[in-house]
């Protein structure tokens, strides 16, 4: 009993193999995290030029318009794509904080536009384009950071067995190089 296939136990998890396992994890989060928002981004700067160029509406409106739509696209993102192995229990909550952290990351975003628009008069296309991109980019260090601290919780449990899991996968993985060699 306790033992493997091979009649081996895995060798004890070093400290090294359990960090490596929570950078990867962390990595791949990311990966898919930008995933989301690239897409998410893309609706932003689309829905924000053409709202700009087809309605006459004032810079700033017309961004908080296009970020309005991003955030619902960006929510079914991360729901079912980058977060759906996460806490789906209680999705009044997650999404009432999904939207209190969206509104502040659109107060980030858009803060920087009006800024540039209305503090510095650069309002040309380019420059609304550019500016509406760097609102973005500091707004999604705070959106990620909040959405996976507050809103998409790992289960508990699952986080200790995904540890658990990838730490055996290595150590097995190393006992059968081992073998071969």
């Amino acid at each position: 009993m306790g033992r493997g296939s091979s009649g081996l136990r895995p060798a004890p998890a070093t400290p090294r193999s359990v960090l490596r396992q929570r950078v990867d994890r962390l990595w791949r989060e990311i990966a898919k995290f930008g995933a989301v928002g690239g897409a998410g981004l893309l609706v932003n700067l689309l829905v924000f030029n053409l709202v700009r160029h087809m309605t006459g509406l004032q810079v700033v409106r017309a961004s908080v318009i296009a970020t309005v739509v991003s955030i619902v696209f960006n929510y079914i993102g991360f729901r079912y794509f980058t977060y759906r192995d996460r806490d789906k229990s209680g999705r009044t909550k997650e999404l009432t904080l999904f939207l209190l952290f969206s509104v502040v990351g659109l107060v980030i975003e858009n803060g920087v536009l009006y800024l540039a628009t209305y503090g510095f008069g650069w309002d040309s296309p380019l420059q609304s384009n550019v500016f509406k991109f760097l609102g973005i980019a500091v707004a999604t260090l705070f959106r990620f950071w909040s959405y996976r601290t507050w809103v998409f919780r790992a289960l508990p449990g699952r986080v200790a067995v995904a540890d658990a899991e990838s730490i055996l996968e290595t150590e097995s993985a190393r006992s059968r190089s081992r073998a071969f060699r």
